[in-house]
């Protein structure tokens, strides 16, 4: 039974053997080009360290990547990379003038304690570009200041 499947699938198989008698084109992987998505400019700058040299064991100027070296490299140079100031709770914000948050981009969490300030434990929520939320705590009212580019938040 089994030989007889075979000689009756060995023509066909013989056919399509010849009919693709073409050699394949082959190439290694990391010779591919790389798909570009077109549009968007370029990529930005990756930020790697150099890396540890043989036999030492790396610190953070040699081992840290993406946020955490933008943040190590802006101590180094003095300058604040990200606002950690408090906002503002010597006052309770309303709908009418609630407390405004500086955000570049169009999502950011915020935490409230509370005015006056550590008057409730911390309740952290999502603040939104365009929205106001108000804390279910004390209920004070925040609002985003949105000051970085429109129609920049396409890779959400």
């Amino acid at each position: 039974m089994f030989s007889r499947a075979i000689s009756a699938a060995r023509p066909a198989a013989t056919r399509a053997l010849r009919s693709n008698s073409k050699p394949l084109n082959l190439r290694a992987f990391s010779v591919t080009p790389r798909a570009s998505s077109g549009g968007h400019g370029p990529a930005p700058p990756g930020l790697f360290g150099p890396g540890a040299k043989p036999g030492e064991v790396p610190g953070i100027a040699e081992q840290s990547t993406g946020l955490e070296r933008l943040q190590y490299l802006g101590d180094a140079e003095g300058i604040e990379v990200f606002d950690t100031a408090p906002l503002d709770s010597s006052r309770i914000g309303t709908k009418k003038d609630p407390i405004l948050v500086p955000s570049p981009a169009p999502e950011r969490l915020v935490g409230c304690t509370g005015s006056p300030a550590d008057s409730h434990d911390v309740l952290w929520f999502p603040l939104m570009k365009g929205r106001q939320h108000r804390c279910l705590e004390c209920g004070s009212v925040y609002q985003m200041d949105f000051y970085g580019e429109e129609h920049n938040d396409h890779h959400h």
